[in-house]
């Protein structure tokens, strides 16, 4: 029974990947091969078998989109009244919106990340779009500066010009559109580098915005590699920004590739961040939340609350319930509702995570793992992990494993864990939980990250600041703070009055 079990499931992706068409660049407004026929394949992480083949850009194509993109920016979209501009970013929104359902099911097969997870996704990326348009219409406008009866001095606020946006492979639709609907809406065009993992829903949002009816140019995608496509939009000399979210040694990387042409850079990088856990917290809800924060999108999530700091005083008993939950996890099919864990989206990432897993044992922590069902054995499957007796030097507190995995650990009092939660290259995001609330804001301020957040899970709030401290990355987006890195700010000086000009050569 197992096996047919595990036959029909198989099957079901298989039957889906064969109804996958190959993908195309999109440059232009139009679907074309790489200038050298290249392709690459595309892999199911739940069958490991090829789903489908994708064009791998290389420089020319980069330069063909890049090219196209400058044309537009100084043509048609650049002259578009704002209006008019927006009103595609709307129609974008409404398209997503119209698709949930077909582009959360490509991202599932795609990634391995759950459907249920993926249609939540999805849906707030038609939001996105609505957001940075009604921002872009309520909050992007200029200071004036009155100097008494001489000058009026005011600001104003325009595009930059190409925007290269280079996107990661885990929840890749929403977090283009976190990149694209600002870039878009603020006027800039766009050349999108997507990760070579996640192609699918890449492809989908160009033939979305192919539907919206853009000018040509003005949106571009060259699928490929982050060594060859990736390496060519950072170093092109007509690409103005660069907005990376991905790992900190790329970032670095991209950013020394950059700086020739004296490129503006967003960078989005790794976390290990932090969840304390007071004794006077609500403990239920802090368990929901550590298991959430670590535990959805299969671990795989740049804000996961990897490091979880237990007060003596609570530990063993939260250690207990965390158990049973890692236990109770349901892990399965990603095209199933009720699966809450799936696969990870690639076997090199599946073989790294299971290595920091053996680490953790050389290191002296003790594994507790849940199960992965046998009809599972063909997927890149890591059943939630708890790591125990984890000490804040060991490696696998230290890295990124940016997996289902958390490590465990013990504090005294306020002052040792502000220290043993900021030992780390990471400032990403924190959570702390307790019912002092003086205390809650000290420790929210003691803490080095770009975020954090106080007895509440992960909640975004699109209006607010994004983005991390120390090695976790360099700006902020979201809100009104994205124009900082996607408009350039002019200042006029008006003079009213005949101020003084001193005469020279009189």
């Amino acid at each position: 029974m197992a096996n047919q079990q595990t036959q029909s499931v198989a099957d079901k992706h298989t039957k889906l990947a064969k109804e996958l068409q190959d993908v195309k660049l999109y440059i232009d407004g139009k679907f074309v091969d790489a200038e050298d026929n290249g392709t690459f394949e595309n892999i199911s992480p739940f069958t490991n078998e090829t789903m489908n083949n994708i064009a791998s850009g290389q420089a020319a194509d980069i330069d063909k989109a890049v090219k196209a993109a400058h044309k537009a920016f100084k043509g048609e979209w650049g002259r578009m009244k704002q209006s008019e501009r927006l009103d595609y970013v709307y129609k974008i929104g409404d398209l997503i919106e119209e698709h949930v359902e077909e582009i959360a099911l490509l991202e599932a097969l795609d990634t391995g990340l759950p459907l249920s997870q993926t249609k939540k996704q999805v849906s707030r990326s038609a939001n996105n779009f609505r957001f940075y348009a009604d921002t872009v219409k309520s909050q992007m406008y200029g200071e004036t500066y009155q100097v008494d009866d001489e000058f009026i001095n005011y600001t104003v606020r325009t595009p930059v010009g190409v925007a290269g946006l280079i996107t990661p492979w885990n929840a890749p639709f929403m977090l283009e559109t976190w990149k694209i609907a600002p870039a878009l809406a603020t006027g800039n065009t766009v050349v999108l580098k997507p990760a070579e993992w996640s192609p699918l829903t890449a492809n989908r949002m160009a033939e979305i915005i192919d539907q919206a009816g853009l000018p040509d140019g003005v949106f571009n995608i060259v699928h490929g590699f982050g060594e060859t496509a990736g390496d060519a939009l950072v170093k092109h000399k007509d690409v103005k920004l660069i907005s990376f979210t991905g790992e900190t040694t790329t970032g670095s990387t991209i950013m020394k590739n950059g700086a020739d042409t004296l490129k503006r850079f967003s960078m989005e990088l790794g976390g290990k961040s932090p969840i304390i856990v007071f004794p006077d917290a609500d403990l239920d809800r802090a368990l929901d939340a550590a298991t959430w924060g670590v535990f959805s999108f299969n671990g795989e999530r740049c804000t996961a609350n990897s490091r979880l700091y237990l007060h003596e005083d609570i530990a063993e008993d939260f250690v207990a319930k965390l158990k049973q939950r890692v236990e109770n996890i349901r892990v399965g099919d990603p095209l199933d509702e009720s699966t809450q864990v799936g696969p990870l989206i690639k076997t090199e990432h599946y073989e790294n995570v299971k290595s920091y897993i053996e680490i953790a044992k050389e290191e002296g922590c003790e594994v507790v793992s849940g199960h992965i069902p046998e009809e599972l054995s063909r997927g890149n499957y890591v059943a939630p992990t708890m790591l125990l007796n984890a000490e804040n030097d060991m490696r696998v507190v230290q890295e990124e494993i940016f997996g289902p995995v958390i490590a465990v650990m013990t504090f005294k009092d306020e002052e040792e864990v502000i220290e043993k939660a900021n030992d780390v290259e990471y400032g990403l995001a924190g959570y702390v939980w307790t019912n002092d609330i003086k205390r809650g804001h000290r420790v929210a301020h003691a803490v080095e990250s770009g975020m954090l957040w106080v007895n509440a899970q992960n909640v975004r709030d699109l209006r607010t600041p994004f983005g991390g401290s120390k090695n976790s990355g360099i700006g902020r987006e979201g809100g009104y703070y994205a124009f900082e890195f996607y408009t350039e700010q002019k200042i006029i000086h008006v003079a009213i009055g005949d101020h003084h000009i001193p005469q020279f050569g009189i």
